[in-house]
């Protein structure tokens, strides 16, 4: 379940991925299966060959990829998701849902 967010970010998001830019979404989310973890960015893009060289960039197995909605993604949580946030400046993701990125 995904809370914290504007129906305005997830529009923008949606039309990113539509695009076929690489877009970041962050929100937080709950799942008994990932104790300890309280958000998620989604990492999306509808290019899925874009997508694809995109993890492995970032060292991370496309396998992973949702790719069953409208919206491919690949959901990047813990220390992975603190990395990739950090560097793609995304600072504002790391801020606001008080995401610890540590070196």
């Amino acid at each position: 379940m995904a809370f914290g967010i504007s129906r305005d970010e997830l529009n923008k998001w949606k039309s990113a991925v539509t695009k076929g830019d690489i877009a970041f979404l962050t929100h937080y989310w709950l799942d008994t299966r990932f104790p300890g973890i309280k958000t998620v960015t989604k990492v999306g893009c509808s290019d899925l060959d874009k997508l694809s060289n995109w993890c492995r960039q970032n060292g991370l197995n496309p396998a992973y990829i949702h790719t069953r909605e409208r919206f491919p993604h690949f959901d990047l949580i813990g220390k992975k998701q603190a990395e990739v946030l950090f560097r793609e400046n995304l600072f504002d993701h790391l801020e606001r849902f008080q995401i610890k990125y540590c070196e």
